[in-house]
């Protein structure tokens, strides 16, 4: 049941917060359960258990516990990953000033995509959450390595889906040379997705799973490709996305840029490029790199 907590994994938060606070002093285990007003055998298990995964290391003379190494590592990771969508924001409120729109840095947290930053009028909710399971994500590991754009393909889509997986593969290698992708949806097709991504597939009924199987098209022909964009023409568009990458050159954000109306394909192109260019930026200045081109995903 969403929003139920989990007793002992309190009980362990505890512990750690009590430590942080405490900012680097040792407790023995007496000492700790009765401050903590908590049994002694449940004390000592939780203690056990953080100290064999370096969480907290005990003293063996003087049988007191402090904070252990693991939590170095946890808080670089953690320092990282908001460092970067610090370095992200700057380059969203220089795209926002530019074109008067909303700009959002997201990325996979988990089994979840994330909201990270957001600027400009209309602002995505930060720290949004939706699943990370077709038909949602897909630029999420588009410009990632196979492996892991196979591995989000073979999900259990939230809703069935007709795909035409010859498409989809064109949209991959398209996407990656030219390095930003450009989504188009109706008005009532946006709702459409944003009402499927806050949704797993178990909370909607059979049936209505399946009639919304029926308006949801497959996932690559949400996605222009060169042929389908003319300089002149206008086109519908709904936003565009383009990738930042980490210090193995692996995809680790997607900053969006969010149209909403439709505009020409040479305007397309130049917010495209900007949209590069944003995340060239944040890519350089977090210490990432940007790949070798990849070749399109085989199946």
């Amino acid at each position: 049941m969403v929003g139920r907590r989990s007793a002992p994994t309190v009980r362990v938060v505890q512990v750690l917060d009590f430590f942080v606070e405490q900012r680097g002093k040792r407790f023995g285990l007496s000492e700790l359960a009765r401050t903590l007003d908590l049994a002694k055998p449940t004390c000592l298990g939780i203690l056990t258990e953080l100290a064999a995964g370096g969480y907290l290391v005990r003293d063996a003379d003087t049988r007191t516990y402090g904070l252990g190494p693991a939590l170095i590592a946890a808080g670089r990771v953690a320092q990282d990953s908001f460092a970067i969508s610090a370095l992200a924001r700057t380059e969203l409120e220089r795209l926002t000033g530019e074109y008067r729109t909303t700009c959002t840095a997201s990325a996979v947290v988990g089994d979840r995509i994330m909201v990270l930053e957001s600027t400009g009028p209309g602002m995505v909710k930060v720290g949004a959450a939706y699943h990370f399971a077709p038909p949602v994500g897909l630029m999420y590991v588009l410009w990632d390595t196979d492996a892991a754009f196979d591995a989000w393909l073979a999900q259990p889509p939230t809703v069935p889906l007709q795909q035409d997986e010859t498409r989809l593969r064109q949209v991959v290698a398209e996407c990656r040379e030219r390095g930003y992708l450009v989504e188009s949806l109706t008005a009532a097709g946006r709702r459409l997705y944003s009402l499927l991504a806050g949704f797993a597939a178990r909370d909607l009924p059979g049936e209505l799973r399946e009639l919304v199987g029926e308006l949801v098209t497959s996932l690559g022909e949400r996605v222009y490709l060169g042929t389908d964009l003319r300089p002149r023409k206008e086109h519908p568009v709904s936003l565009l996305a383009a990738p930042t990458y980490g210090g193995d050159g692996r995809q680790n954000m997607v900053l969006t840029m969010y149209v909403g109306k439709s505009i020409t394909g040479a305007e397309i192109d130049r917010r495209g490029t900007a949209l590069i260019a944003a995340a060239d930026a944040v890519t350089a200045a977090s210490g990432g790199r940007k790949p070798a081109t990849r070749p399109a995903s085989h199946g």
